[in-house]
């Protein structure tokens, strides 16, 4: 690694372009590998051959984070300062309170950052604003804080126009593409609860049907999983309602019938009712499990949603089991 010579001491000079260990770093992270310890050190970092009058950049020490806001600074000259969040990206850190004031006095304190620079300008990403009190910021270190935009593209041209944030910059979206990338990660999340009560499933119906009946019955759970997890999420601004569970719950109906059409039918009226119940109960589920992925939630949404949901799920589920051990005993 490079080192920046300065007043206030070697500060390390870092590279814009990723390598293939950083992309397969952040391939990793995506499916839950090693994610929670995916980060880089805290401090004042050196990107191109900055001055005392180049703008310094904050961010979080998620290596995503970091890798995202540095690769888009090439032919740039600037500081970069990485505050400590454990390894959270910005949003998530900023709700948590690690993305937060003291922090980001800390660090401005612990890096000499007032000896190096002549300005006193911070520029700090708008989904880090909730955890900021731009006041206490002024107050304490004299550093004014500015936000850019949302999005770490948008840098360039931040930086470009005079710092001047447009209303593109301002928009939060939530693409198939930004939707997609989160999937791996739900469903790597989900793979232990789902082996578990797939093997009991598979258990419980191969002793008392065959093991005909239980493998159907795994293909049913998978699918459901599958459906709350990936396609609720691939297409959730088609399906109706604004619950997640809801629309965890629509497309779960739907493989239900998918599935019972796929299956020949023939289950029995109460065997029938009982997989309608129980499969987009399963669907819903995993679907409400999305709300933290998404931008468009609040804690306090969430909270609310659950409190509805969760106790509808539990009936829904007792019920289905209800019917299908009548259906068994009839």
């Amino acid at each position: 690694m490079e080192w920046l010579t300065l007043g206030a001491g070697k500060i390390p000079r870092i590279s814009t372009n990723l390598s293939f260990a950083d992309r397969m770093g952040s391939w990793k992270a995506r499916w839950n590998i090693g994610r929670m310890n995916y980060l880089v050190p805290p401090g004042l970092y050196a990107v191109g051959h900055p001055d005392h009058d180049s703008p310094v950049l904050v961010t979080a020490n998620y290596k995503m984070s970091y890798d995202l806001v540095r690769k888009v600074l090439g032919g740039k000259n600037c500081w970069l300062l990485i505050l400590e969040t454990y390894g959270i990206n910005v949003w998530c850190a900023a709700g948590k309170g690690t993305f937060g004031t003291e922090e980001l006095i800390r660090r401005i304190n612990a890096s000499g950052l007032a000896r190096i620079v002549r300005h006193r300008i911070l520029i700090l990403p708008i989904l880090g604003a909730p955890g900021v009190s731009a006041h206490q910021i002024a107050k304490q270190t004299g550093f004014t804080v500015k936000y850019a935009a949302i999005r770490a593209c948008d840098i360039p041209e931040y930086l470009t126009n005079g710092m001047k944030t447009t209303t593109s910059m301002q928009e939060m979206t939530f693409t198939i593409y930004e939707r997609s990338v989160l999937i791996p990660v739900e469903l790597v999340e989900a793979i232990k609860p789902t082996l578990i009560i797939a093997l009991l499933l598979f258990v419980i119906l191969s002793l008392m049907q065959g093991y005909v009946s239980g493998l159907m019955a795994v293909c049913a759970y998978l699918g459901a999983m599958f459906t709350g997890v990936a396609i609720t999420a691939l297409f959730l601004p088609w399906i109706p309602g604004r619950s997640f569970a809801f629309k965890g719950a629509l497309t779960g109906f739907l493989w239900s019938i998918i599935f019972y059409l796929l299956s020949g039918g023939g289950w029995g009226p109460f065997m029938t009712v009982a997989a309608f119940l129980m499969l987009p109960t399963v669907s819903s589920f995993y679907a409400l499990s999305f709300t933290g992925c998404t931008p468009f939630t609040s804690r306090s949404g969430v909270k609310k949603e659950m409190r509805i949901a969760l106790p509808v799920m539990g009936c829904a589920l007792l019920s289905g089991i209800f019917m299908a051990l009548i259906g068994r005993m009839i």
